[in-house]
Formats: structure tokens, sequence, C-alpha cells
């Protein structure tokens, strides 16, 4: 690929609706493919499609233990 074929953090971020932290820590997670990292910047490929959520969820209210 060549260097035009890149976008930086802060476009990705524009793009796609997210923080550039949130982009930051996809891009470390390795959830793009075809990312590359070099010093404390992502070059990220401009094709890249943002990756679904896992499924995971926050953790809601705890349940009050059963009595017996």
């Amino acid at each position: 690929m060549k260097i035009n074929e890149y976008i930086s953090v802060q476009e990705a971020a524009s793009r796609r609706d997210l923080s550039v932290r949130q982009v930051q820590i996809i891009c470390k997670s390795g959830k793009i493919p075809g990312v590359v990292h070099f010093g404390k910047s992502y070059a990220i490929p401009a094709d890249a499609v943002k990756p679904t959520r896992t499924g995971k969820t926050k953790p809601g209210p705890r349940k009050a233990p059963e009595e017996l």
C-alpha cells in the first residue's frame, strides 16, 4: 500500500464517530487488519471497516444473595 492509502487516528475517529482514544485502543488490540504502528502513531488502511462489538456488556447491579 502507498502512504496515501492510509489515514490517521484522528481522521478515522471523525469518519466513524468515535473518540481518538477509542480508535487507539482498537488499533492496539489488533481488531483492524493492516494497521501499521510506528512510534506513538498508527496508520490505518483507508478501506478498513469499523470492527463490530464482541458482545461484552457492562456489569449490571449485583443480585442480592438468596435467603435460605
